[in-house]
C-alpha cells in the first residue's frame, strides 16, 4: 500500500475510534493504539539496529510473539507515544488515556551477551532516559493519565519462578518513575494482565500471589489489573487488598476481551461490588482485562464486539456506583 493511501487508512481508522469511544459515555478514552505497530514495539519504529531473531514468547494456544535483538548501541526510541496523543487529542475534547510500553520490556531486545562497545548497563541508562522522555512527553502533552503496559510481568514468573527476574523489572521500571514527582506518580499507572493475543494468554497459569506483592512495590499511583478472566476473582482481590495503600487506585478488570460474549452491564456491576466488598470504594475504578488486538492483528473481536463491551463496563460501572455512594 503506497505510503499516502495508508496513512489515509490510519486517519480514518483513528476517527472512527475516537467516535465510537466516545460514544460509550466514557469520562476518559483513549485512542486505541489504532496507529502503532504493536502496543510493545511501537519505539523500535525506524530502528535500523535491530535484528529480528530475539526473544520468543510462547502462548499457551502454540503460538508465538518475537522480539527484535539490539546489534549495536546507543538505544534511541524511534518514535514517542506523545506522537500518538497528540493525533488523538486534535480529534476529542474528552480526556485522553495514553498507553506506553515498560521499560523492562524494552530491556529484553538486549542480547544474552554484551554488544562489543555498548556494555548492559550503558543500555539501560539509555533505555531508562528514553522510558523517562516517553511518559514526561504524554503528561506535557496532556494525558488525562499514562498507562504503562507490564504484562511481562506474570509472563516473568514463568519464565523464572524464583521471582529474580521479577524483582529486576520492578527495580528498573522505579528507576524511570523515580524521575517523576509524587504528583505526576499519581497520574502514572501500571497494567498487568497474563497477555491475550488470539484468544489466547501466556501466563494466565501463573498465580497472581507470585506477582502482585512486586506489583505494588511501583512507584506508581494507579494499578489496572486483569481480573475478569481470573478463576478465583475473590481471592485474588484478597490479595489486593493487603498491598494496597492509601492514595493508590486500583482499576479491576470487568471486561474479558477474550471472550466473545458481550458482558451485561448487570454482570459488570456485580464484578465492581464484588471488588467494593474488599476494597475502598473511593480507590476503586474499572478496566478491560487486556487490549482487543495488542499486536494489531487479532480479527476474532470485531469492533462492534469491543465497544459494545466497552459500553457495558462504563454502564455496569455507573450501575455499581448508584449503590455503592446513594
Amino acid at each position: 500500500m503506497p505510503p499516502d493511501e495508508f496513512a489515509r487508512v490510519v486517519e480514518r481508522a483513528l476517527r472512527d475510534t475516537i467516535r465510537l469511544f466516545e460514544g460509550t459515555g466514557s469520562p476518559v478514552i483513549t485512542d486505541g493504539e489504532q496507529t502503532k505497530s504493536s502496543f510493545a514495539t511501537y519505539p523500535l519504529e525506524g530502528i535500523s539496529n535491530l535484528a529480528p531473531d530475539g526473544v520468543v514468547i510462547p502462548f499457551e494456544d502454540g503460538h508465538t510473539r518475537q522480539l527484535p535483538r539490539l546489534t549495536s548501541g546507543p538505544f534511541r526510541y524511534g518514535v514517542h507515544a506523545a506522537t500518538y496523543l497528540a493525533a488523538a487529542k486534535r480529534l476529542t475534547s474528552l480526556p485522553v488515556k495514553q498507553a506506553v510500553i515498560s521499560a523492562s520490556a524494552l530491556s529484553l531486545i538486549y542480547p544474552g551477551a554484551d554488544i562489543p562497545g555498548y556494555p548492559r548497563e550503558a543500555f539501560l541508562s539509555d533505555l531508562v532516559s528514553e522510558a523517562v522522555a516517553d511518559i514526561r512527553g504524554c503528561l506535557e502533552q496532556g494525558a488525562d493519565s499514562v498507562q504503562i503496559d507490564f504484562t511481562e510481568g506474570r509472563l516473568s514468573l514463568k519464565l523464572d519462578p524464583s521471582g529474580g527476574l521479577l524483582d529486576n523489572f520492578v527495580a528498573l521500571n522505579n528507576r524511570v518513575l523515580d524521575h517523576f514527582p509524587p504528583l505526576e506518580r499519581q497520574r502514572i499507572g501500571v497494567h498487568t494482565c497474563p497477555g491475550g493475543d488470539r484468544d489466547a494468554t501466556h501466563s494466565a497459569a501463573v498465580d497472581y500471589a507470585g506477582l502482585l506483592p512486586a506489583l505494588f512495590q511501583l512507584h506508581v499511583g494507579r494499578f489496572y489489573i486483569q481480573l475478569a478472566s481470573e478463576k478465583d476473582p475473590e481471592r485474588v482481590l484478597g490479595i489486593i487488598s493487603r498491598h494496597l495503600q492509601p492514595g493508590q487506585t486500583v482499576f479491576v478488570g470487568v471486561i474479558d476481551p477474550i471472550d466473545p460474549a458481550v458482558e451485561t452491564p448487570a454482570q459488570v456491576r456485580d464484578r465492581v461490588l464484588l471488588a467494593a466488598r474488599r476494597l475502598p470504594a473511593r480507590q476503586l475504578g474499572t478496566t478491560d482485562d487486556c487490549g482487543f488486538a495488542p499486536f494489531a492483528d487479532d480479527t476474532s473481536t470485531s469492533r462492534d464486539i469491543a465497544f459494545a463491551k466497552i459500553r457495558a463496563r462504563v454502564e455496569g460501572t455507573q450501575l455499581a456506583a448508584r449503590e455503592m455512594f446513594q
